[in-house]
């Protein structure tokens, strides 16, 4: 499986309408949290920010949020940003225009928010513009780190050092609230917490 940990400036630039990193001259890192809200995964993140009064950005399969309102619920009530990741978990590359904008449309009944993360970062260009437009106005958030969680090929230790080594001020870093990725988040989320929060880090929402 190949991806970029960090992203690379030249992609930063090709795609400069999406966001991938936040300007900022203080030391803010913004976690980032992707596909939930899952029964026992995020009650375990929202947990872990509590502890330091950290704040996050959940983005929401919008299946899940139907499922499991009282998490969603939970989200904001504790004062994190939440975000719009399709209904069903489509892939734009693979799927008819009409068809991926029409699930993202379903998922926005369920999620009030300007802001959008394509599941696999996967959007086309029309349909980029399209999201930006009135039917929809919501800002595209990509990353500046992906930790790796996903990755089935790597261990626990590698997915907290993909986040240690390469989060700076500004980066916008990617976690799973998902079974899937559920054990390298357990060990990896508390130790970024406490590594970044004792060099005098605060973990901030993205705002829409």
């Amino acid at each position: 499986m190949f991806y970029f940990v960090k992203t690379p400036g030249w992609l930063k630039k090709f795609y400069s309408e999406r966001v991938w990193e936040i300007d900022t001259a203080e030391k803010q890192l913004f976690l980032t949290f992707d596909d939930g809200p899952h029964p026992v995964v995020t009650p375990f993140v929202l947990d872990e920010l509590k502890k330091i009064g950290a704040k996050a950005t959940f983005f929401c399969i919008g299946k899940n949020v139907v499922a499991h309102p009282e998490i969603y619920t939970r989200i904001l009530e504790e004062g994190h940003a939440v975000g719009n990741h399709t209904y069903n978990h489509l892939n734009g590359w693979k799927t008819k225009d009409a068809v991926y904008l029409d699930n993202i449309a379903e998922a926005k009944k369920y999620i009030d928010s300007k802001l959008f993360r394509p599941p696999y970062g996967r959007v086309s260009s029309f349909q980029q513009k399209q999201l930006k437009a009135g039917r929809f106005e919501l800002k595209t958030v990509m990353w500046t780190v992906l930790s790796g969680d996903f990755d089935t090929s790597i261990d626990e230790e590698r997915c907290l050092q993909n986040v240690v080594l390469h989060a700076k001020e500004g980066s916008i870093i990617v976690f799973h609230d998902s079974e899937k990725a559920a054990g390298k988040l357990k060990y990896a989320l508390p130790r970024v917490l406490n590594y970044f929060s004792e060099k005098g880090f605060s973990f901030e929402k993205i705002n829409g």
